[in-house]
């Protein structure tokens, strides 16, 4: 196996790579610093247009079965699933959060900003939470609450009860740098009347909004080892940072299918420990309803399934009783409507997905702004670099070494995946939010028609972004505001050249 990756990197430094610059120069290789290699030399693409976050990596072009794996996995990613009981993509319902993939997730990135919740507006990769008066997921409801249903069953929530408030929100500084520059903030106000919920619900409730995540480059995270998560993790605690530590406590650590446990490193809630039981293999079930060979039920709660079974419309539409349409949504062996081989095609694609080559690092003013984005401290959180491991996998023995890796490389992230607490007006579930990465961010509005940023996408650009920034990157933000106007945009060109 090593022999292949020896290929790769021979093969790599023997073309000449175009697109390295927005001027679309073409330059060897060789005359670049490894900092341009966002995704080290297995997981990197040099590829500036709008398709930037869709290219496959250098180990997937390698491999003729890889590469033909990858393109079936990317139609499961990009087309609808429909309610059929037969045929390519069937098997939505009888709930589900979305219908596609893609919806979420344009153009392969981040979610977008929006006036309104209707998941069918494409962009729309804002998920509902929806938690009680001590901040826990509300148990009547899925932790990503459905809004969508197949006839004649009724959605847990009807999204015309949905409503977003974009509100102004006026900081302790008036919304002015020192320098006299003003900006603006806002942040969302998202209510659901209580006549839009198809099941019972506790008196108090509240809702937040979360989006997506852009999902390039997750496999060369899910490359990075354990222990050097937990070192990170040490090391900043050190330092006498504020951390989320009961998600590094071995007991909390996320079991695998072997029996093996992982501290978390996707999601905003550090929730998921590898991306083969991570995000994306647990999405294409748990948006869709579409079962598997490992996963053949329903993702609906039993409070759900009771208002359900209980309905009288609904029992007269399918001809059935009560019990019996209780038994279906609640039953454990359903038909599978997801190949195995479907499965693993959409594995290979997720894993085999890589991150848009640094650009402009060799721009006076991108070199003046990385210099002060180190200065400031923003490294503390936004880790540059980190190495990968071996990437041997052991956990899901349905995918088990059937997926691209990426062994020793050193990728340029710029996160510490570890959860900080910004101290937000209307802020995340529990405070804690892991570090989004940042490479590739500053092709987002190219490649998706956005650019907004934080979980929530309340931060139209990157300014906002750090001035939303609290907790233990209030010192650095502090130091942002207190730049000159040129270093304060010259940070932000480098943020876009990463």
């Amino acid at each position: 196996m090593k022999n292949i990756y020896w290929t790769i990197i021979t093969l790599t430094f023997c073309f000449l790579l175009a697109g390295c610059t927005d001027h679309n120069t073409t330059v060897k290789p060789e005359e670049l610093s490894e900092e341009y290699y966002s995704g080290g030399i297995l997981g990197t693409v040099f590829n500036t247009t709008s398709f930037a976050y869709e290219q496959p990596t250098p180990v997937v072009d390698a491999s003729p079965e890889l590469a033909l794996q990858f393109k079936y996995g990317e139609a499961l990613f990009e087309h609808e699933f429909t309610s059929n009981t037969e045929g390519v993509r069937h098997g939505l319902g009888p709930v589900s959060v979305r219908s596609s993939c893609i919806t979420c997730h344009p153009g392969y990135g981040h979610g977008k900003r929006m006036e309104r919740y209707r998941s069918k507006d494409y962009g729309n990769g804002y998920l509902l939470v929806v938690t009680d008066a001590n901040d826990n997921y509300v148990s009547q409801l899925t932790g990503m609450p459905q809004t969508q249903a197949v006839a004649p069953y009724l959605p847990p929530i009807d999204e015309s009860g949905i409503r977003i408030e974009w509100k102004n929100y006026t900081d302790e500084y008036g919304n002015v740098f020192p320098d006299g520059e003003p900006y603006s903030l806002i942040y969302p106000d998202v209510t659901i009347d209580r006549t839009a919920f198809n099941v019972p619900m506790p008196d108090f409730y509240k809702v937040r909004l979360e989006a997506t995540i852009g999902i390039y480059g997750t496999g060369l995270i899910d490359a990075i080892p354990d222990d050097s998560l937990i070192a990170q993790y040490q090391y900043e605690k050190s330092r006498g940072f504020a951390l989320n530590d009961v998600k590094y406590m071995p007991e909390n650590f996320i079991k695998e299918a072997d029996g093996t446990a992982h501290p978390g490193r996707y999601t905003y809630g550090l929730t998921r420990g590898t991306l083969q039981n991570g995000p994306g293999a647990n999405a294409i079930w748990n948006i869709t309803n579409v079962t598997r060979s490992n996963r053949r039920y329903h993702y609906v709660t039993e409070t759900y399934a009771i208002a359900m079974s209980q309905n009288a419309t609904i029992q007269n539409a399918l001809g059935k009783t009560e019990q019996e349409i209780y038994d279906d949504l609640m039953s454990k062996e359903l038909p599978i409507e997801m190949t195995d081989k479907d499965y693993i095609d959409f594995m290979v694609w997720h894993r085999g997905l890589a991150v848009p080559a640094a650009r402009n690092l060799d721009d006076p003013v991108v070199k003046q702004g990385k210099a002060k984005f180190y200065e400031i401290g923003c490294t503390a959180c936004h880790r540059p670099s980190w190495n990968t491991g071996a990437d041997e996998y052991s956990g899901d023995p349905l995918v088990k070494g059937k997926l691209p890796r990426y062994p020793y490389q050193k990728i340029w992230p710029y996160s510490d995946f570890l959860q900080h607490r910004l101290n937000m007006v209307n802020d995340i579930r529990t405070g804690w939010c892991r570090t989004t990465p940042l490479w590739g961010r500053g092709l987002s509005s190219k490649c998706t028609g956005a650019s907004e940023h934080l979980h929530d996408m309340r931060a139209r650009n990157y300014t906002e972004a750090i001035l939303w920034h609290g907790g233990d990157a209030q010192v650095s933000k502090e130091k942002y505001r207190n730049l000159s106007k040129e270093d304060r945009d010259a940070l932000i060109k480098f943020l876009e050249s990463i």
